[in-house]
């Protein structure tokens, strides 16, 4: 039998180097063609210029303007290097209508002998003014013979990298561009009106022709573009109702709400009643629960509405019909928080809710493996640690996973892969503090539920946002200094740890130290994520206990912490932050009765994005409103992130700008799918080949 092994794994290693001889075969190019994921003729069909050169047209030297990118045509008068300020090559073209200096910095000496004097050019740059009349810096240059004639078409500059030159690039994309399966796929009556084919959009978008409109190439309206957005929405729209689909086919075990049992005991034990938007919520996710098919839905609120104890309500659902429930948080200082939390509402019924995390350890950590391995803890609340091959599950029906957007869609489905029972899949709840805009909502959610809280509880009070230039520190220690001696507690945010060579920024640790002197009598605390997790929840502790008046923090306090007392937060540096973490970090304030304010100090000048910021939360507390502009401000990609929210499915739509194909395409999509399975397939694979798993968590 050892024979027969070492023999097999002689096999398999003789069998790699083969794959990579192979890849080793492929030029510079071809390998910088596959780590773009241009592997298929459709692939490179679909890689689409980013701007246009118009190499159609000549212009007379003697008609430049400065400013201008042209296309001249001429012989060389004089080629000579120069090292006056600088070692330069200076070359002298003549038409016959004027003379240009070209100018070149970076040089190689071969480049000399090719524009020697008589030799005839064809040059594009941009037309500058200089000591020596008009001239172009580093020009893109042709040798061409009299006559030569001049392209037909406008030349495509595509998305590349070093290795891939656009020459070979457009070689390539031509060639498949001929050979690529573009045929209709699609009814006619399903595609908009007034919109070319598929074959017919991509030729033009390859090669326009002289004359083309290219403020509506460049601004993507043309029709061309259009169809190719469309398609793209269409072929995301059909993903996700294929994963909703098959989502549909997977069982799950039921859980009916029971009146008299945990859910019950939890509502009237509350220390506040519901809200009519929590007790909304709760109503829909319990109908999901009730389900044989597993739920998918998203619980969205803004800060502080109040999502826990609806994620109490549903894991005690889960609890009555016999069956265990996992809440996983993307930091500890969340999990733990989520932990108390529940500790406090569901040990008093008699439930063990166990925790897991990176830094529990040895014999505690067997412990509480134990007891969710044998089913005595009903719930389990952590961090990723929650999902880790030793932890083991008696009966597993409820997943809930806390700022969704934090975790990976493998980290999400392995979540769901814990219950292994007659093959069936837990009920999945996602929960995000970031609201999603209605259009994000309509393509990346489109096979999932949501439900929103859009109610904040009683009790809550504004808070009031100021923007201060870092010149007025002294008065922002003032007033921190005013809050302390009114027993008020105060956060203050920086973004870095320790000091960086490349980023000009307060950090922490010297943060601490300068107001830890201005501020003697009161103790300041320092709580960031390098620091052990045990001194992490003693600072944490302090604070919420009131024994720290001021903590100086990084954003490990961005989610899930709750102290009343804390009234103001100053954030150093916010132009660097997120809109929607600024917002996240915001509603640590406010949580009690007194009067709050927020202070964002920001070094200037403020780029064009950072007083986009700065302004959307001076001027507003709602988080829908902060999630609209952070959409607008950054675009879905960044707003949703790349890793988790699948926008690699979207190359070249533009969700708020193409909210009528987005439309139409949701419209349109059951239909095909419903009537013609077999083109809505294709149309998957044409775009999305295999990317579609995205979707899946």
């Amino acid at each position: 039998m050892a024979d027969a092994d070492a023999a097999d794994r002689r096999r398999k290693t003789a069998s790699r180097p083969a794959a990579g001889a192979a890849s080793a075969r492929l030029s510079a190019p071809q390998q910088a063609m596959r780590r773009l994921g241009l592997v298929r003729d459709v692939d490179l069909a679909l890689h689409l210029p980013l701007r246009y050169e118009d190499e159609t047209r000549i212009e007379d030297i003697a008609a430049l303007r400065e400013g201008r990118t042209v296309q001249v045509e001429g012989v060389v008068s004089d080629c000579r290097i120069e090292t006056r300020s600088r070692r330069q090559l200076l070359v002298r073209l003549h038409d016959g209508s004027g003379e240009l200096l070209l100018r070149f910095l970076h040089f190689y000496p071969s480049q000399q002998k090719q524009m020697a004097p008589g030799q005839r050019l064809r040059v594009r740059g941009e037309v500058r003014g200089g000591f020596l009349g008009r001239e172009m810096v580093h020009p893109a240059i042709r040798i061409v013979a009299e006559g030569a004639p001049l392209p037909q078409t406008l030349t495509p500059v595509y998305p590349t990298t070093a290795t891939l030159p656009q020459a070979y690039l457009r070689k390539a994309v031509h060639a498949a561009l001929a050979r690529a399966p573009l045929a209709e796929l699609l009814p006619a009556a399903l595609v908009p009106e007034g919109l070319p084919s598929l074959r017919e959009a991509l030729a033009f978008l390859h090669q326009p022709p002289p004359g083309a409109p290219l403020s509506m190439l460049e601004d993507r309206s043309h029709p061309a573009w259009q169809r190719l957005k469309w398609e793209e929405l269409l072929a995301q729209q059909l993903s996700q109702l294929q994963a909703r689909a098959e989502r549909a086919r997977l069982q799950a075990p039921p859980l009916p709400a029971r009146e008299g049992g945990v859910g019950t005991a939890l509502r009237a034990t509350l220390p506040f009643a519901l809200t009519g938007a929590q007790q909304r919520v709760v109503a829909e996710i319990g109908a999901d629960l009730a389900k044989a098919q597993p739920m998918h839905r998203l619980l969205q609120g803004d800060v502080g509405s109040g999502k826990t104890v609806v994620a109490a309500s549903a894991a005690a659902t889960a609890i009555d019909a016999g069956w265990q429930c996992a809440l996983m948080a993307p930091t500890e200082i969340l999990a733990e928080q989520h932990f108390r939390k529940l500790v406090d509402w569901l040990q008093p019924l008699g439930l063990t809710v166990a925790w897991l995390s990176g830094s529990r350890k040895g014999r505690r950590r067997e412990q509480m493996l134990a007891q969710v391995a044998s089913g005595e803890a009903a719930l389990v609340v952590g961090t990723h640690a929650v999902i880790q091959h030793d932890v083991v599950f008696a009966r597993l029906a409820l997943a809930i996973v806390d700022e969704q957007h934090r975790f990976g869609v493998a980290q999400r489905l392995a979540l769901r892969h814990k219950l292994d029972e007659q093959a069936l899949e837990p009920h999945l709840l996602m929960m995000s503090a970031t609201p999603i805009p209605r259009t994000l909502a309509m393509s990346y959610f489109a096979d999932l539920a949501v439900s929103t809280i859009d109610e904040l509880p009683p009790g809550r009070t504004p808070v009031l946002t100021k923007v201060f230039a870092d010149t007025r520190r002294g008065e922002v220690i003032a007033r921190i200094r005013d809050a302390v001696r009114e027993g008020r507690q105060v956060y203050w945010v920086c973004p870095l740890v320790e000091e960086s060579e490349h980023l000009d920024l307060q950090n922490a640790t010297a943060t601490h130290a300068e107001l830890s002197a201005a501020l003697p009598g009161a103790r300041v605390g320092l709580l960031h994520g390098r620091l052990p997790a045990a001194e992490k929840a003693e600072e944490m502790d302090a604070f919420t206990q009131g024994r720290t008046q001021l903590l100086v923090a990084t954003t490990v306090i961005e989610v899930g912490v709750d102290v009343p007392n804390a009234s103001l937060m100053v954030i150093e540096h916010a132009e660097r932050f997120g809109l929607a973490q600024l917002h996240q970090l915001r509603g640590r304030v406010g949580r009690g009765a007194t009067a709050s304010a927020c202070v964002l100090l920001y070094t200037p000048p403020l780029s064009p994005t950072g007083k986009a910021r700065l302004r959307a939360m001076a001027e507003t507390g709602d988080g829908f409103e902060i999630a609209r502009r952070d959409l607008e401000i950054r675009g879905p990609g960044e707003f949703m992130g790349a890793r988790q929210s699948g926008d690699a499915l979207l190359r070249f739509a533009d969700l708020q700008a193409d909210e009528p194909l987005l439309q139409h395409a949701r419209a349109a999509a059951p239909r095909l799918l419903a009537e013609h399975p077999a083109a809505a397939r294709a149309q998957v694979e044409r775009w999305l080949a295999g990317r579609s798993e995205f979707m899946k968590a």
